[in-house]
């Protein structure tokens, strides 16, 4: 391998692994806060006895959407709003629970169907991306992989341009994910769905659910850097090469 090549890469490389720790890091502790979060909280019934089906139909009333199913899926934390057909999928552990956790992650997948309803445009533009995001995800590494073993920078290019868009789809996700806690508080707190000192609890899952998506963009940010200082490294490399022989 050229030298210039090396160097371009090792630098690259070691600009990413030292990034890589505190992004790990946040991402280890994002996981721990949710899943210990929600185990704390799915332990403390509401005052209410709210469950988190009722919880996700209040928010819906409160919009005045009426048109959106709420089913239980299995697993744990596999809750979610599929646009689809319109349905709030719960887990388990929410569906029928009348826990404070409930209350916030269901609220939250209401939030989400909310969204939709009345045309929130980041989640909107998030919809539309969503093709062109999956068609890069799925040739950016083949493209990229391609690029760095055959030194072809037209094809690493590409892949770097067909990855970024899975860094602007995680982009485009933060605003929707905030969005939707924040309709959720709000419509907790609106119609009294829990108590003062319960809200606190709520907040802190939903919070704690919302760095994970954070990490998730920090992660994407961090290889989307770490290909672009390569390509660079390379065109730099290329140049050198090039007055050489002048």
């Amino acid at each position: 391998m050229p030298y210039y090549y090396g160097y371009g890469d090792f630098l690259a490389n070691n600009i990413y692994c030292i990034l890589l720790i505190p992004i790990f890091l946040l991402s280890l502790w994002a996981q721990l806060q949710v899943s210990g979060n929600f185990r704390r909280y799915s332990a403390v019934n509401n005052r209410r006895h709210l469950t988190g089906a009722q919880a996700a139909e209040a928010v819906l009333r409160a919009h005045g959407v009426y048109d959106v199913g709420i089913r239980p899926c299995r697993g744990s934390l596999t809750d979610h709003y599929d646009p689809r057909d319109n349905t709030i999928y719960l887990s388990e552990d929410v569906y029928n629970a009348p826990t404070i956790a409930a209350v916030g992650v269901a609220c939250h997948e209401a939030g989400h169907a909310v969204q939709y309803a009345v045309g929130y445009g980041p989640v909107r533009l998030r919809s539309a991306i969503i093709p062109a995001t999956q068609i890069g995800s799925k040739l950016s590494f083949i493209l990229l992989l391609a690029g760095m073993v055959l030194y072809s920078q037209s094809l690493f290019f590409v892949g770097i341009l067909l990855f970024s868009l899975t860094t602007i789809f995680q982009l485009v996700t933060l605003p929707v994910e905030f969005n939707a806690s924040h309709r959720a508080i709000e419509t907790i707190e609106g119609q009294l769905l829990l108590d003062d000192d319960e809200i606190s609890g709520a907040k802190k899952v939903l919070r704690a659910a919302a760095m994970t998506y954070v990490a998730a963009l920090l992660m994407s940010m961090l290889q989307l850097l770490r290909f672009v200082l390569i390509f660079l490294g390379r065109n730099g490399g290329n140049g050198r090469r090039g007055g050489g022989r002048r």
